[in-house]
């Protein structure tokens, strides 16, 4: 039998808000549920579908607090002006990954929707900062990026006149698995990424929740979940929130001295952590 969620099966979710068991089952019993055995999509979510008021999360970010960490999101200079990042499309997506800041206590939780934010605005983020306000501003690439098309034994062929090139806060390649795990015809319509509120939202959040072999997902890393391997603490990989940099733009970013972009990164999860009321946060910072 062939798993049907999770890591086993490219990030698929489970439907009708089962768990995604540790081996890549749906349901809803301890064994798919119970700590130690649920990968993804666990319990400790927001309510399902209805008028949207954050549930948890929304006692982890207000609308408010959303709207300071992401300041100028709106201005007239950025791409993602009339509202396309709004707090509703992302408490909506959060749904959908129902571990997602609301797991451990409080802190924890704060510590990764800081986290969550200080990434992806530095992906996005289109002004000099100064206060790190200028988050969220890009929905697409900049510069003249590459269209990321490789046909395979899935995915043989490219419908006429789509460009696969990186959109979204973790500006994503790899739109096929990526469709299949949100549920959303992205080979066919891949614009959706950059004009869809939620689609957007869910494609950061599957990015975030998604172990990579051999890395670990952003979410176990920050919630405390992942232990180094003795190859990790000899490449001084350990947890915290700097590791989270290396699993995003490692090959870019990491083992180069001193980077602006990973300066950036720490000014915006500094700034976010601050307006949610995140404590130690120079102990997690390594």
């Amino acid at each position: 039998m062939i798993a049907n969620c999770g890591s086993q099966a490219r990030g698929t979710l489970c439907a009708s808000g089962l768990c995604c068991s540790k081996f890549g089952w749906c349901g809803n019993t301890n064994d798919h549920c119970g700590s130690g055995n649920c990968q993804s999509q666990c319990p400790g979510g927001g309510p399902g579908p209805g008028p949207v008021t954050g549930g948890d999360l929304g006692s982890v970010i207000s609308n408010s607090m959303f709207d300071e960490m992401l300041k100028l999101r709106n201005e007239n200079s950025c791409q993602g002006k009339n509202n396309v990042y709004s707090y509703n499309a992302f408490i909506t997506a959060a749904r959908s990954f129902p571990g997602f800041g609301t797991t451990g206590d409080s802190n924890t939780r704060k510590r990764e929707i800081a986290a969550f934010f200080a990434q992806t605005s530095q992906n996005t983020t289109g002004g000099s900062d100064g206060p790190f306000a200028w988050g969220y501003c890009f929905l697409r690439k900049q510069g003249n990026p590459g269209d990321y098309y490789s046909a395979s034994g899935q995915w043989p062929s490219c419908p006429p006149g789509r460009k696969y090139s990186g959109r979204g806060q973790f500006p994503i390649t790899h739109y096929g698995p990526c469709a299949r795990a949100i549920g959303a015809d992205l080979l066919n319509n891949p614009d959706l990424v950059a004009t869809d509120p939620v689609i957007s939202f869910k494609t950061s959040l599957l990015f975030w929740m998604t172990t990579q072999s051999p890395k670990p997902s952003c979410h176990d890393v920050i919630i405390g979940r992942w232990n180094p391997s003795a190859g990790d603490r000899a490449a001084n990989r350990l947890p915290g929130f700097g590791v989270i940099a290396n699993i995003i733009n490692g090959g870019l970013e990491c083992g180069r001295g001193n980077d602006n972009r990973v300066k950036d990164r720490i000014g915006f999860y500094r700034r976010y952590c601050e307006i949610l009321g995140v404590r130690g946060v120079s102990r997690i910072l390594r």
